[in-house]
């Protein structure tokens, strides 16, 4: 007979849980918060110390009921939520909806669901930590307050259904800025000349970098000239040769933040959907005979610490798998990353090294396949040897100019063997070799080549580059990033093109008055600061009452001039140039979750929709009649297919290129590759690289 009651959030975790304690247990899931501020009003008595009123969620009254129930029928209630802010906040909430006693031990938290791990925690309960209450009461009343407060003001000043809060509006202004940066750029011209040489039979490159003994810029089809003219009738001789020993050190083990930048530049996953599978490998996985297991830590982190157990283990994995050499001297340490990092749990790691991807390949789908697999191997590789390179840099004389040469070759892989952290064009770093080159060896030249370049604008956003830098700037936390991305892209602030955040009229819009009239809710510094107080209430070190109190104080006198001062805007839609097929009125173009569609003028009487299709300018290969057009699917990935669709039912998820097979004409597509884009036959094995623009520069 059970004599004790388990609350956790999730059936997943209750089903994992269930099995590592027992009959004497009974394990429920809350599914998430049972109690929140109620929806219809905002919930706060600001004059009473900002007293929250909170209600049962909607849809959760049979939950608590279920729970209340099992409550009374056994002798001890343990709350298991996660090991965080928002999990300590779900138990008191339980504690207070069950009526439970706090000054008992209730609350237990695990960083991982193992059997050991989950057994030792049972050993050591302890009293809910209020501190951390508090620092997740303080951000929903402060989030509260600032879109309760503004969100009316914009419904009637500018939108029906639009919002406003201090991390979603710091994130669209970042955006923002960086989209004015880009209309503001004004490209600079910019020549190289890339010599082809070759010794003994193997080519390689050089690039120009100086003209009689200094250093020279090349900005001009003149300066081209001027190098051309000083080597047309020169040799080509190897000059200094420097050679020297590189270390390259691996990465830190998985925080939150850089997770989901990882699996976006190498799996491609949005940071919702990496959020998601991490819960999923957190909470268990069905292994056959070994029954449910959690397969990662917490995902919610911002530390790279590794307890000493995780450290041995993998030590002994990879003195086993790898050899003595490929074990550091000493195990790896990872300070903490940022000086507002929190450090409450362990780095993102695999719960044993031992599993690795191979072994419970069987058992997983393949996005969770993929990110476990990333998640281990960054693990392993963190904790292995450094990689040591030979770099080797070469000067070559032709007449008055000087070319240089550089290149690497890996003499001891160390961490690399097993992973190598990728680049935000979704690529890693590849190493350039050279022949064997000696002072004094003469080269034959094969090929110069004068290119000339544009200075090319600042990248916008894609969801990596912003949740880095919102990390970097201490904007949010890592519970934070993916339902932030989420919100501005549904709110219709900003739009997605080609995996990149372009802000919309709207946007702009709500910006401009949030800068006019809440200037504090977005400045960067402010922003980082709240984030810093509410870690000070969670550490016991602020009264939360005070620190919500300092806020209000400015923002209600803003409150008050906003809304004597605020201007009404209408926003009109663009008109196209299509009518619509089903009522004759123009269409005119709308902005959805992933762009602009079209939609008829007469709403809500006429409801037609359409999408915005892209002629790429290729006939279609199946019917030979209509063009290939560019479109969207209803999660917003793009494809091309035949404009004659339904009639025919072309489709392809790569691009189609205007130009044939030379083998054997059929279609070829564009495929990325770590080279570059290469055009590849859909039918025989012919392909080539295709020669793209200059690369956006990096942040």
């Amino acid at each position: 007979m059970a004599d004790s009651l388990v609350i956790v959030e999730s059936p997943a975790k209750a089903k994992t849980i269930g099995k590592y304690l027992g009959s004497k247990y009974i394990v429920k899931a809350s599914m998430g918060h049972v109690r929140d501020l109620p929806k219809s009003q905002i919930g706060v008595e600001v004059e009473n110390d900002f007293n929250p009123k909170y209600i049962t969620i909607r849809g959760k009254g049979s939950v608590l009921k279920e729970l209340k129930d099992a409550s009374k029928k056994v002798k001890k209630v343990y709350l298991a939520a996660d090991p965080d802010r928002e999990g300590e906040a779900i138990a008191w909430h339980l504690a207070h909806a069950l009526e439970l006693d706090e000054s008992q031990s209730l609350r237990v938290v695990f960083n991982e669901i193992t059997k050991t791990a989950v057994k030792d925690a049972f050993k050591t309960p302890r009293k809910i930590n209020m501190d951390l209450v508090n620092a997740q009461q303080a951000r929903r009343i402060l989030d509260r307050l600032v879109g309760y407060k503004i969100s009316p003001l914009l419904w009637k000043k500018v939108k029906k259904g639009l919002s406003a809060g201090r991390v979603q509006s710091v994130a669209v202004k970042i955006i923002l800025d960086r989209e004015n940066e880009i209309s503001a750029f004004v490209p600079e011209e910019y020549w190289t000349i890339t010599a082809k040489l070759a010794v003994k039979g193997s080519s390689f490159e050089a690039k120009f970098t100086q003209l009689n003994g200094e250093k020279k810029e090349l900005s001009s089809q003149e300066d081209v000239n001027e190098v051309l003219a000083a080597i047309k009738d020169a040799s080509f001789t190897v000059g200094e040769v420097k050679e020297r020993e590189r270390q390259r050190h691996p990465s830190p083990p998985f925080t939150t933040s850089s997770l989901q930048q990882e699996a976006a530049r190498k799996l491609g996953f949005r940071a919702a959907k990496t959020m998601s599978v991490a819960q999923q490998l957190y909470e268990g996985v069905e292994l056959g005979k070994e029954g449910t297991v959690g397969l990662i830590t917490y995902m919610r982190t911002d530390s790279t610490r590794i307890s000493g157990t995780a450290q041995d283990e993998a030590k002994e994995y990879i003195t086993e798998k790898y050899g003595e050499p490929f074990v550091p001297e000493s195990p790896r340490q990872y300070s903490k990353k940022a000086a507002n990092a929190q450090d409450a749990h362990e780095a993102i790691r695999p719960t044993s090294v031992l599993r690795d991807p191979e072994s419970v390949k069987p058992y997983m789908s393949r996005d969770q396949l993929r990110l476990y697999k990333l998640i281990w191997e960054r693990f392993v590789a963190s904790q292995m040897a450094s990689a040591v390179l030979d770099t080797l840099s070469v000067d070559i004389s032709a007449g008055t100019a000087v070319f240089r040469a550089t290149g690497s070759k890996v003499r001891f892989p160390g961490f690399m063997k097993v992973y190598v952290e990728g680049n935000d064009d979704g690529t890693t770093e590849e190493d350039k070799y050279l022949p064997e080159l000696h002072t004094g060896d003469q080269l034959d030249k094969q090929d110069i080549e004068p290119k000339q370049h544009f200075t090319q604008p600042p990248p916008r956003y894609t969801e990596a580059r912003l949740v880095r830098t919102l990390e970097e700037l201490g904007i949010g936390r890592p519970s934070t990033y993916a339902p932030t991305l989420e919100t501005i892209q549904k709110r219709g602030y900003v739009a997605i093109e080609d995996k990149k955040f372009v802000p919309t009229e709207l946007g702009e819009l709500v910006i401009e008055q949030m800068e006019q009239f809440f200037p504090e809710i977005l400045n960067v510094e402010f922003t980082a600061n709240m984030e810093e107080d509410l870690d000070h209430v969670e550490e016991g070190s602020e009264d939360w009452v005070k620190v919500l109190s300092e806020f209000y104080k400015s923002f209600e006198k803003r409150l008050e001039v906003a809304e004597e001062e605020m201007k009404e805007i209408e926003i009109e839609d663009e008109v196209s140039d299509e009518i619509c097929e089903k009522c004759g009125k123009p269409l005119v173009y709308k902005l959805g979750r992933f762009g602009k569609f079209l939609a008829c003028s007469g709403f809500p009487d006429c409801r037609n929709t359409k999408p915005i299709v892209k002629d790429i300018g290729v006939t279609c290969p199946k019917c030979k009649e209509g063009h290939v057009v560019e479109r969207r699917s209803k999660k917003g990935r793009i494809f091309f297919g035949c404009d004659r669709y339904p009639e025919c039912d072309f489709v392809s998820w790569d691009k189609p290129s205007p130009k044939p097979c030379p083998n054997c004409s059929s279609l070829m597509v564009e495929k990325k590759s770590k080279q570059g884009v290469k055009l590849q036959c859909t039918s025989c094995d012919y392909s080539e690289m295709v020669e793209e623009q200059d690369e956006a520069s990096e942040m």
